[in-house]
C-alpha cells in the first residue's frame, strides 16, 4: 500500500517473505485452535480456554487479542492470560509495544474503509496504548512475540499469520480480495513458497474460508474474522478455527477436510451480557469505541455466510439459522 497516512502505511517492518514460513514447525500436535481478533474480550477469552481444554487442544493466538481493553485489569488479564499459550503479535500489539505514531493504529486500512473509521481506530490505539505504558513487562513481551508461526497437524503444515504471508497489516485474505483468479492465485503462490497446505490467518475482522490447489495440492485458507466479536449479521458469537485429526466434538459452522485433517470454523459463545458491561463501562456512547463497534458487538455486521465461502467448502446453513434465532430472543 502506497498511502503513507498513520492507519492506512504499512510500515516496512511489517514486511517478511511467504518463504520465510518455509521453516520448521514451533507447534505439533493433533488438535490445534487458532483465535485471531480477540479483541480484548475477557469473555471470549475465558470461553475459548474452556472449548480447547475440553480437548486438551493447542491454543494459537495470531494476534490483535488486545483492543478494547483499555481499564488496566482488563489489558492485565488479556494479556498474561494469552501468554500463557503460543501467540503472534498482530499490529495492535506491534504498535503497542513501539511509540512511534508514524503508523497510527497499524492496520494498513484499504481505500474502501472510510477516514472517519480509520482516524477512530488511530484514536483508540492511542487511547490502549496509554494503558499499555503502565504494565512494562507486558508490553516487553508482546514486542518479543513473532510476526509468524509455524504448525504441523496431522503431517500438514499450517502457517499462521496476522494479515497475510506477506505482511503483518496484509489485507490478501480479505472476503473481496478473493473474488477472483487472480485473488486466489495469490493465496496459492503463498502456500507453494511457504510450503503449507493450510493458512490461518485474521486481521481484517471478517471470516474468510476456501479450498484451493497450490503446487498440485489441495490447500485452504482460513481466515477465522475475529474470536471476540461477532462474525455475522444477527449473530452474538466469535469464530475460532480448528485444526485436527479427529471431526469437531461440536457442530462447525463450515469447514473441509485435507488428507484425513480437519478444518473448521467453530462458533465461539461467550457471556454476551459480561462483555456488553464491560464494553460499555470502557467505551461509553459517543467514544471512538463505541461508534465504531457498538452496533456490530450488539447485532453483528452486515456480512452474510454466502460472503465468506469460497469453493471446496462445506456449509452448515441451519446451524448460523438457529444461532441467529437464539441471538435474536436475546436481544
Amino acid at each position: 500500500m502506497n498511502d503513507t497516512h498513520p492507519g492506512r502505511s504499512c510500515p516496512l517492518h511489517y514486511r517478511y517473505a511467504a518463504s520465510s514460513l518455509d521453516r520448521a514447525p514451533e507447534i505439533t500436535t493433533d488438535t490445534l485452535y487458532v483465535a485471531g481478533g480477540l479483541y480484548g474480550n475477557r469473555p471470549a477469552l475465558h470461553a475459548l480456554e474452556a472449548m480447547a481444554a475440553q480437548e486438551d487442544a493447542v491454543l494459537a493466538f495470531n494476534g490483535d487479542f488486545n483492543w478494547f481493553n483499555i481499564d488496566a485489569a482488563a489489558f492485565a488479564d488479556i494479556n498474561s492470560g494469552v501468554l500463557r499459550h503460543h501467540a503472534l503479535r498482530g499490529n495492535v500489539e506491534t504498535e503497542l509495544a513501539g511509540d512511534d505514531d508514524g503508523a497510527g493504529c497499524g492496520c494498513g486500512y484499504p481505500a474502501t474503509v472510510g477516514d472517519a473509521e480509520v482516524a477512530r481506530s488511530n484514536a483508540i490505539l492511542a487511547r490502549l496504548r496509554e494503558t499499555a505504558r503502565a504494565a512494562l513487562s507486558l508490553r516487553a513481551r508482546l514486542a518479543a512475540l513473532p510476526m509468524t508461526l509455524t504448525a504441523e497437524v496431522g503431517g500438514l503444515r499450517v502457517a499462521l499469520v496476522h494479515g497475510d504471508c506477506e505482511s503483518l497489516a496484509g489485507w490478501s485474505y480479505d472476503e473481496s480480495a478473493l473474488r477472483d483468479a487472480a485473488g486466489v492465485g495469490r493465496v496459492a503462490a503463498h502456500c507453494a513458497s511457504a510450503r503449507a497446505r493450510v493458512v490461518a490467518s485474521s486481521h481484517t475482522c471478517l471470516p474468510v474460508a476456501l479450498r484451493f490447489r497450490a503446487g498440485g495440492r489441495d490447500c485452504a485458507l482460513f481466515n477465522n474474522g475475529a474470536a471476540g466479536m461477532p462474525n455475522f449479521a444477527g449473530t452474538g458469537f466469535g469464530i475460532v478455527t480448528r485444526i485436527a485429526t479427529s471431526p469437531a466434538p461440536l457442530p462447525a459452522l463450515y469447514g473441509t477436510v485435507l488428507d484425513g485433517v480437519y478444518i473448521d470454523a467453530l462458533p465461539l459463545h461467550y457471556n454476551r451480557e459480561a462483555w456488553q458491561h464491560e464494553f460499555d463501562a470502557q467505551w461509553p456512547e459517543g467514544s471512538d469505541g463505541a461508534m465504531s463497534y457498538a452496533a456490530r458487538i450488539r447485532n453483528g455486521p452486515r456480512y452474510g455466510l454466502n460472503r465468506a465461502m469460497g469453493n471446496g467448502i462445506r456449509v452448515n446453513s441451519s446451524l448460523l439459522q438457529q444461532l441467529q434465532s437464539v441471538s435474536a430472543k436475546e436481544e
